[in-house]
């Protein structure tokens, strides 16, 4: 199958107010969290990797709702969804008609994904932190890192960054232990939208290859 592989923070004169401020850009990210239980929107994903060559560009619409359920739906390059329906992941490579198939259980783990879609636990996972990013003086920024309890479960990723404007996340970045960056803009972003419950289920189509064991449809 193929693989679709994923702040401004002023200097004050003051330490006691730039610790103010890095304390209020981590409790942004804590608040989107426990305040977003559902979400759904437009994204553009930017893959760019240490060997040069051309960045790979990929975009579609997801949809989400805590805990555990979502949908990432590519368009461009090439048609895939990822659909979680709170017990199993399902994959579906729709020019190979071909879905894989697995429990979700520990799956999300320390990863992007558990941020977003998870069980609003992200400090037992995270190291959170307020940082400044070159070139973004529009956005505030807060950086997760995995942390060591959490490595095996961590999907690879070094450290993942959300980028604020206001209290509205517009921007994620991905660096993995490989050295490749993943950014993704979330555009049309609506929070706690009412989403209908067949936005998180998944029929494997007629004729598909399915790889793995479903669990039995109640």
């Amino acid at each position: 199958m193929k693989a679709m592989h994923g702040l401004f923070f002023a200097v004050a004169a003051l330490i006691v107010a730039a610790d103010a401020l890095a304390a209020g850009g981590v409790a942004r990210l804590q608040q989107f969290v426990a305040a977003t239980k559902s979400a759904a929107g437009e994204f553009k994903q930017v893959v760019v990797g240490e060997s040069g060559r051309p960045p790979q560009q990929a975009s579609g619409k997801f949809a989400f709702a805590r805990p555990g359920k979502f949908r990432w739906e590519y368009d461009l390059p090439y048609p895939q969804l990822l659909v979680g329906d709170g017990k199993q992941l399902w994959s579906w490579d729709r020019d190979l008609n071909q879905v894989t198939v697995r429990p979700i259980g520990n799956a999300l783990g320390a990863t992007p994904a558990a941020i977003l879609f998870g069980e609003n636990k992200i400090e037992r996972d995270f190291e959170l932190s307020t940082v400044k990013v070159d070139g973004e003086p529009k956005l505030e920024w807060i950086e997760a890192r995995p942390r060591q309890a959490s490595v095996e479960g961590g999907g690879g990723f070094q450290s993942i960054r959300f980028g604020f404007a206001g209290e509205r996340l517009q921007r994620m970045v991905l660096r993995d232990n490989f050295g490749q960056t993943t950014q993704i803009d979330f555009t049309d972003l609506r929070v706690n939208p009412k989403l209908d419950a067949a936005t998180f289920r998944f029929e494997p189509p007629a004729g598909a290859d399915v790889l793995g064991e479903p669990l039995p449809q109640k």
